[in-house]
């Protein structure tokens, strides 16, 4: 089978399955990439993610998490909802409004590992959905699919930003898509201006420490820093301003999935609602929910930050 040819197979079928796009690019060393990534670090950027440490030769090089890699086949997801919270409530980023999307997109990747398998029972190789040290981004704009952005997101023409991506890595050469050259940001500053506690420290570089993603998800103390009272804009769980404000949101692409559609009564959890939540109610109310990453505990530090800087 021709290569290109079976590469526009596979991306028929990822787009049947319901991936919102599809780009492959070839495994091989980012380039550069390990330089900008030594001076994130170096400044500290990273806040309490040592995890972003370890590996570092890996993020750099796919065939480093793959033995024998040849390709990566990259998948957008748009997750934007057709409904949103009151703005009167306490926050969740909207990626976090149904089922945590590691579960639905690796079935998903499952179904397209096992078509390509059928054609080539040689496959072998990775799926990876927000595992393991993949620059996800950089591979998606390395397969054709966006740009990234001044606030760090990828940003896609057609969908905009609020995609989910994850990729296989694999042993089959196939045929690889441009890698997205251009950067259509242009001028506007709308993320850097709109960012509350001025995370964004130049144009694609964020400083965790100030994020209010980070702050409210992976931070792991048991305070958020004083210094950032009446900085969250009533966020208990991520934070999406920066995309909100981002001209290439202006239509994005609804999801058609539903598992990410708005869990039952999220809608409704105003302050109080959440300052009498037990756990119980919390393991119900978000069972296999991405809020899980922060935990119960977490949840009512960021709750209880919220009460105080009003």
């Amino acid at each position: 089978m021709e290569t290109k040819i079976k590469s526009k197979q596979i991306k028929e079928k990822a787009l049947e399955i319901g991936f919102n796009g599809v780009g492959i690019s070839k495994a091989e060393e980012l380039p550069g990439f390990n330089h900008s990534l030594e001076r994130w670090l170096k400044s500290g950027y990273h806040a309490g993610m040592q995890y972003m440490e370890r590996n570092k030769e890996k993020r750099c090089d796919s065939t480093l998490l793959v033995e024998g890699a040849k390709s990566v086949i990259s998948f957008l997801t748009s997750y934007y909802p057709q409904n949103k919270q009151p703005e009167n409530i306490p926050q969740i980023s909207k990626y976090a409004y149904g089922i945590d999307y590691h579960f639905v997109l690796k079935e998903r990747m499952q179904l397209l590992w096992d078509y390509i398998k059928e054609s080539f029972p040689e496959l072998e190789g990775r799926m990876f959905v927000d595992s393991a040290p993949v620059s996800d981004k950089l591979l998606a704009t390395k397969a054709g699919l966006g740009w990234i952005g001044k606030n760090s997101c990828l940003i896609n023409k057609e969908m905009g930003s609020f995609v989910f991506i994850c990729e296989l890595i694999i042993n089959i050469e196939l045929d690889y898509d441009e890698p997205y050259a251009s950067n259509f940001c242009g001028t506007c500053t709308k993320c850097i201006d709109a960012c509350p506690t001025k995370a964004i420290v130049q144009p694609g570089v964020i400083d965790s420490n100030k994020c209010i993603s980070y702050l409210t998800i992976e931070n792991k103390d048991e305070s958020i820093p004083e210094i950032f009272k009446g900085q969250l804009q009533n966020r208990i769980f991520g934070c999406d301003i920066c995309q909100d404000v981002c001209p290439w949101n202006k239509k994005p692409l609804i999801t058609n999935i539903n598992e990410f559609k708005p869990s039952d009564g999220l809608f409704t959890l105003d302050i109080d609602a959440w300052k009498t939540m037990d756990s119980d109610k919390f393991n119900q109310l978000f069972k296999k929910s991405p809020l899980k990453r922060a935990k119960f505990k977490g949840l009512l530090r960021n709750v209880s930050f919220l009460t105080k800087t009003k």
